[in-house]
């Protein structure tokens, strides 16, 4: 079983994005008859923009022109898709940042909706993120079953949080995806160590799609780095730059024997995280 990760360059242009992610998934190197999870990066089909753009594409979330653009392409070229994120109307002039996960029918398998929302002040261009101005957090994590093993959902600034994945790793997850669009400044002082960290803290394997280069003539630039990390903390694949797929095939064995030498999860001595309400 095969894990491929797309690394974009989105814009505010949906039409463009979505072709470009059409044409990736008609090269995508593959074993005929191999089952294949694609993990897309963060805002994939709409990057940027002022928020009137979010909620103009939201639709409830469920139904929108965006969730069934992307079921469609993961049936159409037979894989299991983590789409991403795109905006969901959250009932109080806001969206929530939703992630869907489709299988290789394009029926849907579960949802997550980011946690941690990005209001943060960073030395760029941008400089003043305020993502709560825009998006609404979520209410729950999202541990769910598939061909490849229990799969926890994650977006981006959660990748901070490390009782998000503690937690998600309580409810079985074996691997988590992790769509992103890291800063440029963040994510190259530390992005790669929080990815790391979260793989050896769960023993999970961590698949980050990643948003790469500079967007909307310059005004975002994210980091890229588009990784797949494994439960002991190697990094399996990466691409540092451009676009186009990162992939690696999971040793559902081998994390099986990390768990088994080496059980964290009985050894520590603290209570189990719980979601603010």
């Amino acid at each position: 079983m095969q894990v491929s990760l797309l690394q974009c360059r989105s814009s505010r242009d949906v039409a463009a994005n979505l072709g470009f992610i059409e044409s990736q998934l008609e090269i995508l190197p593959r074993e005929a008859g191999e089952l294949q999870l694609v993990v897309l990066p963060e805002c994939s089909l709409l990057f940027g923009g002022h928020e009137s753009q979010q909620l103009a594409w939201a639709g409830d979330g469920q139904d929108s022109e965006l969730k069934q653009a992307l079921s469609a392409l993961a049936k159409r070229f037979d894989v299991y898709m983590v789409a991403g994120t795109i905006p969901a109307r959250s009932g109080d002039g806001r969206v929530y940042s939703r992630s869907f996960l489709f299988d290789n029918q394009g029926d849907t398998l579960g949802q997550y909706d980011k946690l941690h929302l990005f209001d943060v002040d960073v030395s760029d261009g941008t400089r003043h993120y305020r993502e709560s101005e825009t998006f609404c957090p979520g209410d729950h994590i999202s541990v769910i079953d598939t061909p490849f093993g229990r799969l926890g959902l994650s977006v981006c600034y959660d990748l901070r949080f490390p009782d998000l994945y503690r937690a998600m790793r309580l409810a079985g997850a074996e691997l988590i995806a992790v769509p992103s669009a890291f800063t440029k400044v963040t994510g190259q002082a530390h992005w790669q160590v929080l990815l790391q960290a979260r793989a050896i803290e769960t023993q999970c394997y961590m698949l980050a799609a990643a948003q790469w280069g500079q967007h909307n003539e310059g005004s975002r630039e994210t980091w890229g780095q588009s990784m797949i990390v494994d439960p002991w903390g190697q990094i399996l694949a990466q691409m540092a730059e451009g676009t186009g797929w990162v992939q690696a095939r999971l040793d559902r064995d081998a994390q099986s024997d990390i768990r088994r030498r080496m059980p964290v999860m009985g050894h520590n001595r603290f209570e189990a995280p719980q979601l603010k309400r």
